[in-house]
This record gives C-alpha cells, structure tokens and sequence, in this order.
C-alpha cells in the first residue's frame, strides 16, 4: 500500500488510511532517513487513535507507552541510540513486540535481528517537492 501526505495539513487523513490498512497486524518498523517524518507521522497515528498524552520520540527512553481511546497500550519505540542489542534484551522487547498491542518502532536497522517475522516494514520517503511517500 502506498499513502502520500501532501502536507502537515493532511497527515491525519494518511494516518486514517494507514490505520485503515493495517489489519491485524501490531508491529510496524519505520524506515527512513533522518527527518523523514517518521515521528511526526507515529504522532498523527497516535492522535487518530485517540491517544490524549503528548506524544513525543522515545529517544532517550527508548520506548513511550500511550493509550488509545479504548484503553488498550500503544509502544512507540526509538532504536537511534541502541548501541548494542543486549539493551534491547535487557529492556524486555518480548514482552512489547509480543504483546498483541501496536508497536511503532522507528530506526528498526538497528534491531532487524530481533525483530518478529510478522513485522511489516514501512518506509517514510521525503520527495523532491516536499510530499512524503508512506509504503507498507
């Protein structure tokens, strides 16, 4: 599938559709360089689900645990600073990514070893003029 945003104006309409696409798949690695927009577009996710909290990169948590309007957990996870895999060990990744609750992983390049078969990789690509180009 694939989603454009024309703009910031727009990005709750793509994160409509995303939703709308998923199924039931939970885990969802994002790909894409630095300030493609995989945060902002993870916030929007977020918003449309009904999360009230503010919605910030886990960068130096490493994850953010938010709950949508139904109650249920979603794992906003941020890979950027992982050095070593045995931090992701010891941070209990099993336990999220096997949960059955949405996980939203950005910089997954870094823990691709570790991550379930089921994973649906998304790439966030910025294009020459601006848009944003969302494959899943």
């Amino acid at each position: 599938m694939e989603i454009k945003i024309e703009s910031l104006a727009t990005i709750h309409e793509a994160a409509k559709q995303f939703i709308a696409g998923i199924g039931d798949n939970k885990v969802f690695a994002f790909y894409g360089k630095m300030g493609a927009g995989k945060t902002t577009f993870t916030k929007a996710i977020c918003e449309v689900l009904g999360v009230e909290d503010v919605i910030t990169s886990p960068t130096f948590a490493i994850v953010n645990e938010y709950t949508d309007r139904e109650g249920q957990p979603i794992y906003h996870f941020d890979f950027y600073r992982i050095k070593k895999l045995e931090e992701v060990y010891d941070m209990g990744y099993e336990d999220y990514f096997y949960s059955n609750h949405l996980c939203l992983l950005e910089w997954p390049e870094l823990i691709e070893d570790i991550l379930p078969e089921n994973t649906i990789k998304v790439t966030i690509e910025e294009q020459p003029d601006g848009t944003r180009v969302v494959t899943f």
